[in-house]
């Protein structure tokens, strides 16, 4: 099974995916295993890690980075704020996010612990609806052209960045303005494109999403799409949005399967919905959790790489 899969620079397909895991049977988190293919399918590499969830990438020094997820120390428990109470995991325990940069031999060569870097108080989970099984719920990263590290947090709608010299959050953006947001990940200009689900904002009455461009040295939203009304335009789960090489944003609707590109003044000028729908476990759905589109060019690579 799937979550999320992209082309490459070398022209293959680089796929995290989901493999049954008796450990977190029935958790809100999944994965299990990172692998790569060529154009014919042929599996080149795959490295399988139990704790691995959301998403993993290849590091340019030819590494994986993978989000995973422990049992938090129980001590640490208590004093994470925020959530449902009691709706911690079976026997009170609560996951907690932390990185592995492994080889594809399977060498663990660097960790990254959520719970020794932020605080359960200011960085706790931001909506008091949502169940307190996982914190701070890692849902995205990627490699930043000076080597460190950007990475998502769903339940306290947080953005960092990560120093991969000495581990210290150096960058943070939280609630408000963000809520729930997926698939962070820097552009050319320097600035930072994500997509904001926005299924509890504290700055809004109304549930709606919106794809910001941010300035990271000012945290100013330079350029935002969102639909007027705003609620016409929601994704509670999953999505994304990519800038396209001629200007325009591809956005991924993911909840609903709906992917549409717009201009920089927010027109529509593309739209397609997933026609194929899936049953249980999660019931009927078109979810899409990220869609990319690739260049003619892209595409030919990965043709000859076959």
């Amino acid at each position: 099974m799937g979550l999320t899969a992209f082309l490459t620079d070398r022209g293959t397909l680089f796929y995290n995916g989901f493999i049954p895991n008796p450990k977190r049977a029935g958790a809100t988190f999944v994965g299990g295993v990172v692998l790569e293919v060529d154009w014919k399918g042929r599996i080149l590499w795959e490295v399988k890690h139990t704790d691995h969830h959301h998403d993993g990438i290849r590091l340019r020094n030819g590494n994986l980075l993978l989000i995973c997820a422990k049992p938090l120390p129980a001590e640490f428990v208590p004093k994470v704020c925020g959530g449902r109470t009691g709706t911690e995991g079976k026997d009170g325990v609560m996951y907690g996010d932390y990185l592995v940069e492994i080889t594809l031999g399977g060498e663990i060569v660097w960790e990254w612990r959520s719970w020794e870097h932020l605080d359960p108080v200011s960085d706790g989970i931001t909506a008091i609806q949502d169940e307190r099984e996982a914190w701070p719920m890692g849902n995205g990263i990627s490699e930043m052209p000076d080597g460190n590290i950007l990475l998502s947090f769903r339940t306290n709608s947080t953005v960092v960045m990560i120093d991969r010299r000495t581990g210290a959050v150096y960058w943070k953006l939280g609630a408000p303005p963000l809520s729930g947001q997926h698939a962070p990940h820097l552009l050319p200009n320097g600035r930072l494109l994500l997509f904001d689900n926005g299924p509890h904002r504290l700055d809004h009455s109304f549930p709606h999403s919106r794809v910001l461009e941010i300035d990271p040295a000012t945290k100013d939203i330079v350029w935002k799409y969102q639909d007027t009304p705003v609620w016409n335009f929601y994704s509670p789960r999953v999505s994304n949005a990519q800038r396209l090489p001629n200007g325009n944003t591809l956005i991924n609707e993911g909840s609903f399967g709906r992917f549409f590109e717009v201009t920089s003044e927010g027109d529509v000028v593309w739209e397609y919905v997933n026609p194929y729908f899936v049953g249980p476990p999660k019931g009927q759905h078109n979810r899409v959790a990220r869609a990319y589109r690739h260049t003619d060019e892209e595409i030919a690579r990965a043709r000859a790489t076959a």
